[in-house]
């Protein structure tokens, strides 16, 4: 899936001030790219990702998803959209403690009404690829942080998403499990040709992406890598530069979408944003 943001800008008042996360962000994520949004805490990156998740509404600006712009369509048409076409990985599992993980990864399945048996043999597939065959009837307090990111990650491709937006998917693991997880997440996108998004502190992780683009207090400071490969450079008026179609760098600001989560599916794609996305000043701290 084709991800086009343009002009993007995300402001926040509070007791009378005025604090800018996001400024001047513009980009073009061709299908089946493999992009990493690193930069360090308060640089605005899970603020970046729930916008281009249409999890949140930009202050100004907007995203298109294969080109279809969320901002224009009604709440239900955006949630219907997502659980279509979106999976989402967070740091926090965001797993339904009462449900098994067999459970958990049926509950998007169930929602396009597929039928039950094939439903229940997609799910028990996807969890003996992640590792989890003997663990289906297991529940989130039985698993470990390991296991329970591995259902999440299953959960996610169930319903075959376009893109999958994951914020800092081993960011609760300890290494040797952050290392699994985050080689399960990159053969599944390989095998699966799906449009990775994901935020990550972790330097070995974002190393395996095929782009990465940088944050530093708000704005893109590089986009290095992808179909282009070309260096990254700043605008006229030294704001970063975005990239464009193709990988080739081009001036900030080419795109448009924008969207808010829809209640109630919060742990399914096309979920509302998990607690740790953004929602104000803080969101940007990521």
């Amino acid at each position: 899936m084709r991800i086009v943001a343009e002009n993007l800008e995300q402001v926040y008042e509070s007791a009378g001030r005025r604090l800018v996360v996001l400024r001047d962000i513009g980009f073009t994520i061709e299908p089946d790219e493999f992009v990493a949004i690193v930069g360090p805490s308060g640089s605005g990156k899970t603020t970046l990702l729930g916008l281009l998740a249409g999890l949140d509404r930009p202050s100004s600006g907007r995203v298109l998803l294969d080109g279809r712009d969320l901002g224009a369509m009604s709440e239900d048409e955006r949630a219907a959209f997502r659980a279509a076409n979106v999976g989402f990985v967070f740091q926090t599992f965001q797993l339904i403690p009462t449900l098994t993980a067999l459970e958990n990864v049926l509950v998007p399945l169930e929602l396009k009404g597929n039928g039950r048996r094939a439903d229940m043999d997609r799910a028990r597939a996807l969890l003996e690829r992640v590792g989890l065959g003997e663990r289906l009837d297991h529940y989130p307090a039985q698993l470990s942080g390991g296991e329970q990111q591995r259902v999440a990650l299953a959960r996610a491709f169930a319903n075959e998403p376009a893109v999958l937006f994951a914020d800092e998917p081993t960011g609760n693991l300890d290494a040797e499990n952050g290392a699994a997880v985050a080689d399960l997440l990159v053969e599944l996108n390989r095998e699966r040709r799906t449009t990775l998004v994901l935020v990550t502190h972790d330097p070995k992780l974002a190393a395996r992406a095929g782009r990465v683009i940088r944050l530093e207090g708000g704005r893109i400071v590089s986009d290095t890598g992808g179909a282009g490969g070309a260096a990254p450079r700043a605008s006229a008026e030294g704001a970063p530069a975005g990239r464009s179609a193709g990988g080739a760098v081009a001036p900030a600001n080419r795109g448009a979408a924008r969207g808010d989560g829809t209640p109630g599916d919060a742990s399914v794609a096309g979920g509302t944003r998990p607690s740790d996305a953004a929602s104000g000043p803080e969101g940007g701290a990521a």
